[in-house]
């Protein structure tokens, strides 16, 4: 059997690896990575000495070829992200569903076998310390550039569960005011919806900012220097 393993790596803190990571990168005959430099310095960390390939958002359709030759020839194949769970907001997730559909026979007779090796996560990571109901939640990923994004805005702002969202330091002033906006529009919520930032998680100066949208975007207009990181964005009652 050949196994195509899907690998949490950290999202900050390298400790933050599990011991069956660790075993099963150990044993990969090839490392799928999102940047070979990132996942070498993880690697070395932890005294791993691995073949590794680049497979990322702009990979070309015969990288998907190769990876299906290589599991047809019987290798073991693990495949990882810079941080985090592979798949989440993550190209990933269309390498395991070419892998499903082309080799759907041979994982159906057990010659080949997708397997998670779950880990860290921003969102569940964000979720587990923003103090949020979070019984049930909507993910969205990394919010579109222009088209659509306003209308996510007012989805957002009118949802009755709490919304979770990737967002870069590059925009993550401009979604603050976009909450603003929509959320001061928005007469349907007697009470003002709860807008949360979670920074810098799991590394040494994590810091959850927590307030109205005006609040949060006031706090990092007072300081500057920390726009800047991946934001997890959260907007609950």
């Amino acid at each position: 059997m050949s196994t195509l393993s899907i690998i949490a790596t950290p999202i900050g803190n390298l400790e933050d690896i599990t011991l069956r990571a660790l075993k099963v990168l150990a044993a990969a005959d090839i490392i799928l990575c999102e940047d070979t430099r990132v996942t070498k310095k993880l690697l070395d960390r932890h005294s791993i000495s691995k073949k590794t390939i680049s497979y990322h958002a702009h990979s070309k359709l015969s990288r998907v070829d190769e990876v299906i030759v290589l599991l047809k020839e019987g290798k073991n194949l693990a495949l990882v992200s810079d941080a985090g769970t592979p798949g989440i907001s993550d190209p990933g997730s269309e390498l395991v569903k070419k892998v499903r559909h082309e080799l759907a026979n041979e994982i159906r007779t057990g010659e080949i076998k997708i397997e998670a090796i779950p880990g860290p996560s921003a969102l569940t990571s964000a979720l587990s310390i923003a103090g949020v109901p979070c019984a049930d939640f909507t993910f969205l990923g990394f919010l579109p550039h222009k088209k659509g994004r306003e209308t996510l805005f007012k989805e957002i702002v009118s949802s009755e569960r709490t919304v979770v969202f990737y967002e870069s330091p590059h925009r993550i002033m401009k979604t603050l005011e976009s909450l603003m906006e929509h959320l001061n529009g928005n007469s349907d919520h007697a009470a003002p919806k709860k807008v949360t930032i979670c920074r810098e998680l799991t590394k040494l100066f994590e810091e959850v900012v927590q307030g109205t949208a005006k609040e949060v975007r006031d706090y990092f207009e007072e300081h500057q220097d920390k726009v800047k990181g991946e934001f997890v964005v959260l907007v609950s009652k």
